[in-house]
């Protein structure tokens, strides 16, 4: 039979196994809600500059 040493081992290594991996997965989603922002931005500008340009041209 094992040790409760050896069990509370085990207990930490996964608890912070599980941790590493909720970092890493908040990290991705960060990232991508980043990314899309930027290119919302980025389409929006172009949006309102194509808008100028043909209220110009009237």
């Amino acid at each position: 039979m094992a040790s409760p040493k050896r069990y509370a081992d085990i207990g930490y290594r996964l608890f912070s196994g599980s941790m590493m991996l909720l970092t890493l997965y908040g990290g991705y989603l960060c990232s991508v809600r980043a990314y899309r922002y930027f290119q919302r931005r980025e389409q929006l500008r172009l949006a309102a500059e194509n808008q100028t340009e043909e209220i110009m041209k009237d």
